[in-house]
């Protein structure tokens, strides 16, 4: 027990591009990590006799993978057109101010504090 610890791992850090760009980009590295990267560390983790360490590495995969699928479907929705416009009518929330807005497509600007449209949100009821 203890001693010296080697971490040997890599990351691409790329040019900051469009929205649309950088969501495809972390969606391409959130798969990398829950298909190669942490069953990789779990594997290691078997193979060196931990094995509560090994589920660890395997129940974040799940998460890195919800991720990914979180980042495809915000990047189909910039590609659609369809981040502040829905087809159906929805509660958009200021996420500044709170105030709700009930149409297909957020205000251009909150009219309670004026904040822009990119404060708008789908209002969650998730509590």
């Amino acid at each position: 027990e203890g001693g010296m610890v080697e971490i040997t791992a890599s990351y691409p850090s790329g040019v900051i591009g469009t929205t649309l760009e950088n969501l495809k980009a972390a969606a391409a590295g959130e798969n990398e990590e829950w298909s190669l990267d942490y069953p990789k560390f779990a594997d290691i983790a078997d193979e060196e006799g931990f094995p509560a360490i090994a589920k660890m590495y395997r129940e974040i995969a799940v998460a890195e993978k919800g991720h990914e699928e979180r980042y495809l479907a915000l990047a189909k929705n910039v590609e659609e057109g369809k981040v502040f416009k829905k087809d159906d009518e929805v509660i958009w929330q200021c996420r500044n101010c709170g105030y709700l807005f009930v149409g297909k497509e957020a205000p251009e600007i909150c009219p309670a504090c004026l904040h822009p449209q990119a404060y708008f949100e789908v209002k969650k009821n998730n509590y």
